[in-house]
């Protein structure tokens, strides 16, 4: 039987994917969708761990451009994703699942605070870890946050989901004619700013050498097959 060709993966979502087809909120179904989807690449024996956004609830960016505090804001967008571990912890769980959640803002109630020694023990024990609260800092985004725990706990690759199949030279739902990359280096991507992640992101990752794929979390079986080495969205690596 063919096996992964990655064994440890950092999972980014952004919280608009969890939102489904509405703009703000969480949808139940869209939240079991996704665990199933993670569910089959973990019974592969896959590590999996996971960033998640906070956009469906509430935008830290978008409020600070409205008159709000930027730090105010920033924090604000840290707690809502938080809602939204508890959210995919709570789908996970439902199918099965060894879930952890930690957060790099201390809340003992409800999470466990970032150990990085502790959250590699969980992956090891084939714990799901979903890491929420950024990175603990306003002005960092969530992207960032997930570029730093892939490289703290060892993963192999970034896999970065959207709503769309990859990364476009502009906007496929704007610009039909737009081209699909297969292949992007870093620099291309601060260049043409592609907006994959974040440039704070992408610097790092390009810093420590750090693979990115960008995919469609929405079509069924896309994670699975990325992991088990189709080419399935775009790669962003070297340059």
């Amino acid at each position: 039987m063919k096996e992964p060709i990655y064994h440890r993966v950092m999972l980014k979502m952004s919280g608009e994917v969890m939102a489904g087809g509405e703009r703000f909120g969480i949808s139940p179904e869209i939240v079991g969708y996704i665990a199933q989807e993670i569910r089959e690449v973990h019974e592969l024996g896959v590590q999996v761990a996971i960033v998640v956004g906070g956009g469906n609830i509430f935008r830290g960016l978008a409020a600070s451009s409205k008159g709000m505090d930027r730090a105010s804001a920033d924090y604000m967008g840290m707690l809502a994703t938080v809602i939204n571990g508890l959210a995919l912890q709570n789908g996970l769980e439902r199918l099965g699942m060894e879930t952890r959640v930690q957060t790099a803002i201390q809340m003992q109630q409800v999470a466990e605070p970032f150990i990085r020694r502790r959250a590699i023990r969980h992956l090891e024990k084939g714990r799901v870890v979903i890491f929420v609260g950024g990175t603990g800092n306003p002005y960092f985004t969530t992207d960032t946050a997930a570029a730093l725990r892939a490289i703290e706990v060892g993963a192999e690759v970034i896999l970065k989901a959207t709503k769309v199949d990859g990364v476009y030279s502009a906007d496929p739902f704007q610009v039909p004619q737009a081209i699909k990359f297969e292949e992007l280096s870093y620099i291309e991507v601060l260049n043409r700013r592609l907006g994959v992640m974040d440039s704070t992101a992408i610097s790092l990752c390009m810093d420590n050498s750090f693979p990115i794929v960008v995919f469609n979390l929405m079509e069924k079986g896309s994670l699975k097959r990325l992991v088990m080495g189709e080419k399935v969205g775009t790669l962003v690596r070297g340059g």
